[in-house]
């Protein structure tokens, strides 16, 4: 019984080390580590300040250096999204998707920009892939339930 227990608990213990506090999800990359980090940094930061512009001029020189990594995919659909570019956004999102079809950032942000081009069914699908990819509660599925649920309300007073 003792042996069970301590197997158990030696499962777990490896389970957090093994797993950096930092990922939001196993399958993510850290582009900071790749050849892409400092314009993926600087990409990063233009997003935080909500520099559009700037963000998309860096992300898009971190993606020549790093084209396979989908956070900078999604990360940088989500500065064309912002900066009212839905067509890019959503090439970099499936791109994103097409590179980890578990990323949980690409799929909230996905169907965000769905409700934005009024397809809430879209948006609703990328809703049910979170629900599957989530084994717990998630951030990225709520924001989006969140958002799906503003959008049908919206709809619901314009009719």
């Amino acid at each position: 019984m003792r042996c069970a227990a301590a197997c158990a608990a030696l499962v777990v213990a490896t389970f957090f080390v093994a797993v950096p506090g930092s990922k939001a999800d196993p399958g993510e990359q850290d582009p900071t580590t790749s050849a892409a980090g400092s314009d993926y940094a600087a990409g990063k930061k233009a997003v935080e300040g909500k520099d559009w512009k700037s963000a998309v001029e860096r992300l898009n020189k971190a993606l020549l250096q790093d084209d396979r990594n989908p956070d900078i995919h999604n990360l940088l659909g989500y500065a064309y999204r912002n900066a009212g570019q839905l067509d890019p956004a959503f090439r970099h999102y499936r791109r994103a998707l097409e590179l980890n079809p578990r990323h949980r950032g690409a799929r909230e942000y996905l169907g965000e920009a769905y409700l934005l081009a009024n397809e809430v069914q879209k948006a609703q699908e990328q809703l049910a892939a979170l629900r599957e990819i989530c084994l717990i509660p998630c951030e990225e599925y709520e924001d989006l339930e969140k958002a799906i649920t503003a959008y049908s309300k919206r709809a619901a007073r314009s009719r």
